[in-house]
């Protein structure tokens, strides 16, 4: 679940982030070209190019020229401490917190 008001680089960022804690995306993993993430997101390519920057700077993916953008392999001992990340986590955390309490009001559970 994105922010509708977050800039679409965010966007993107806060989804491959949703794919990871799903399991939709795991370590080693191989993202879409700049090209089918834009097309798949509806952004040019130079937004896609921004959030990949966002993504790297998190130390969430490594890229190699020529070769692609690749989900990293987080080590438990050497969490990314980038601002950036540490946003995320908090919007994730708050997100998930919400989210139980609706199923709970919602379900009883």
């Amino acid at each position: 679940m994105t922010d509708p008001h977050a800039q679409p680089y965010q966007r993107i960022v806060q989804d491959v982030f949703d794919q990871l804690r799903l399991g939709r995306l795991k370590p080693g993993d191989k993202l879409g070209t700049t090209r089918e993430l834009a097309d798949y997101y509806g952004v040019a390519p130079g937004t896609v190019q921004r959030a990949l920057a966002e993504l790297r700077a998190a130390e969430v993916i490594y890229s190699h020229q020529g070769k692609g953008s690749f989900v990293r392999q987080v080590s438990p001992s050497r969490p990314s401490t980038s601002p950036e990340f540490k946003e995320l986590q908090a919007q994730i955390s708050a997100l998930t917190a919400r989210l139980e309490r609706v199923e709970k009001a919602l379900f009883g559970t």
